[in-house]
């Protein structure tokens, strides 16, 4: 598969690949896979594959981000996973919620007073 950086990208659903060869390459927002036009930003990483429009010109098919491309937009796990709290080892400490709502915790019978 080959290889290039997009060089300019249309608002018309179009752009153009920079190949590794130095030159500029069409290709439409129907041959893309795996990411959206909307997605794209000059100067990002494709793969793509040599082909042909209906008039026989070169353009560039089955074009998607190159491996470093996709990586590089994927959030890492470190990202996306919260560390647990730590726990000191030998800790008894337990919360309990007061559900009762007097502040007064314990069993939430009379919010503390005693009744006669």
């Amino acid at each position: 598969m080959a290889k290039g950086t997009i060089a300019k990208l249309m608002d018309r659903g179009f752009g153009f690949i920079k190949t590794e060869e130095g030159r500029d390459l069409f290709f439409h927002r129907n041959e893309l896979e795996g990411v959206e036009f909307n997605n794209l930003r000059a100067g990002q990483e494709v793969e793509f594959e040599m082909g042909q429009d209906s008039k026989s010109r070169p353009q560039a098919v089955k074009v998607r981000l190159a491996e470093a491309e996709v990586k590089e937009e994927l959030p890492s796990a470190e990202e996306t996973t919260e560390a647990p709290e730590a726990v000191e080892e030998g800790s008894t400490e337990t919360q309990v919620e007061d559900a009762g709502g007097d502040d007064q915790g314990g069993d939430d019978q009379g919010g503390g007073e005693d009744e006669v």
